[in-house]
């Protein structure tokens, strides 16, 4: 009798574990990824990431979801190749999944929009954007599409950001860009079902600061991925879920698909890191060394200094903004997040790791403000994952400044000349004179810091 008991314990323990693990189960699984930027030391490893994920749920649908700016103008393999690597692995993950891209500013680096659209499709991509070509008056492409997911079908419709100055300037004649939060109020409310079984998803490629605004324009239980900013982070607003996924390709978001006892979609999502030591794809692994074997010239592996240990992308734009700091005699420096690529290897530091970490180059600028002022700055720099959403405003500042500050002194500080023309996005104040320092390079002075012991 004993032993008949423990068997139906173990029985019925049994039966509650496969039930509870069924129940686990997603009904879908979404991988997205934003800002990657021709992050090759990572790519090979993404598509990896996508088939272990494919085999470690079987039968499960999967897609990709790619939220713009896949290219990087400043990556000379990328530029030289017109984007050979990223074409392939558009490529490689259509023949693993249904793929959507979702057009930014950087996507016509290589090429005008239009051939771009072109190219990315033909390689099983499916492309959806909200930028409209001057000469026609049509969309590049079109604003949405429909995914299926097994037996369910999603929504996906794309946003992107209306700066023209942050698309390349030869494109730029060619490029009709409507404000985002305008286009969402008009559009929205045809392209999202107000059904509370429906699958929502928007791309946007907007930032924090625009996404802010098309929040309520949403249903509730959206999927709303955010991108540009080169943030990393998950906010849940009721059943909504907003989350931007990094750059770089340094991590990935993998969404899994729930539904609640009310059929309501409800979406999970793990922030998982992509490593350079991480599995790669074999076949696209080897068209990276292809590319670089045939694209990288003696001057672009030349070092330029060299670093004791590794730093992580915070970390190197912090070493970034103390060099400028030391170089410059100021009090504080500041540099924009999204100057910020890559981070720094250990040992020597080639050219271009030095270009993928630091992006752009450029002048630096030089202002006094008040102490409250830089109290005002500081608290609101270097920024992370951990951040409260309250306090993201979009792109930020990386900077090094003193720990101690006092409200009756005034106190110099330094930006690049980006940082001064954009004062009021990083700074708050379109009245703070800086005065532009054009012998001072940014560039110049972190390959410097480089080569100090």
């Amino acid at each position: 009798m004993a032993l008949a008991r423990s068997i139906g314990r173990v029985v019925f323990l049994f039966l509650l574990l496969a039930g509870s693990l069924c129940a686990a189960a997603p009904e879908a699984l979404l991988v997205v990824v934003g800002d990657q930027h021709s992050a090759y030391e990572r790519t090979a490893q993404l598509v990896a990431r996508v088939d272990r994920l494919k085999t470690e749920n079987p039968g499960v649908p999967l897609a990709v979801l790619i939220d713009g700016d896949t290219f990087e103008l400043g990556n000379a393999v990328a530029k030289r190749s017109g984007g050979a690597i990223e074409f392939a692995m558009f490529a490689a993950l259509a023949r693993r999944a249904p793929t959507v891209l979702n057009l930014g500013n950087h996507e016509p680096e290589f090429y005008d929009l239009a051939e771009t659209v072109a190219r990315v499709r033909a390689t099983g991509v499916t492309v959806i954007g909200n930028i409209t070509d001057h000469a026609t008056g049509k969309l590049f492409a079109p604003a949405s599409a429909r995914l299926r997911l097994g037996g369910e079908e999603a929504v996906v419709v794309g946003v992107t950001i209306d700066a023209l100055a942050q698309y390349r300037a030869a494109v730029r004649p060619m490029l009709d860009l409507t404000n985002p939060v305008a286009w969402a109020k008009e559009k929205f409310p045809a392209l999202l079902s107000r059904a509370p079984s429906a699958l929502n998803i928007v791309l946007s490629h907007a930032g924090v600061k625009n996404d802010r605004e098309i929040f309520p324009l949403v249903p509730d239980g959206t999927l709303f991925a955010g991108a540009h900013d080169h943030l990393r982070f998950v906010h849940r607003m009721g059943r909504t879920v907003y989350f931007h996924s990094g750059s770089w390709n340094d991590h990935a978001s993998v969404v899994r698909l729930r539904r609640d006892a009310e059929r309501r979609p409800v979406w999970d999502i793990e922030q998982v890191p992509i490593d350079p030591a991480d599995p790669a794809d074999p076949e696209l692994a080897a068209v990276i060394r292809e590319m670089r074997a045939k694209y990288l010239m003696a001057e672009d592996v030349a070092s330029v200094g060299r670093l004791p240990t590794a730093l992580a992308r915070e970390d190197a734009a912090r070493f970034v903004a103390r060099a400028v700091r030391i170089a410059v005699g100021v009090d504080a420096a500041f540099i924009g997040n999204t100057t910020f690529g890559a981070g720094l290897p250990a040992g020597e530091v080639s050219r271009v790791a030095l270009d993928a970490c630091v992006r752009f180059d450029g002048t630096i600028c030089v202002a006094e403000v008040t102490g409250a002022q830089l109290r005002e700055f500081l608290a609101g720099a270097n920024q992370s994952p951990d951040t409260p959403f309250a306090e993201r405003h979009g792109e930020f500042l990386f900077s090094d400044g003193p720990t101690e500050i006092a409200a009756e002194r005034r106190y110099r500080i330094a930006t690049t000349d980006w940082g001064m023309r954009n004062r009021d996005r990083y700074f708050g104040s379109e009245t703070i004179a800086f005065i532009e320092r054009p012998e001072l390079r940014l560039k110049a002075m972190v390959a410097e810091a480089l080569n100090k012991p």
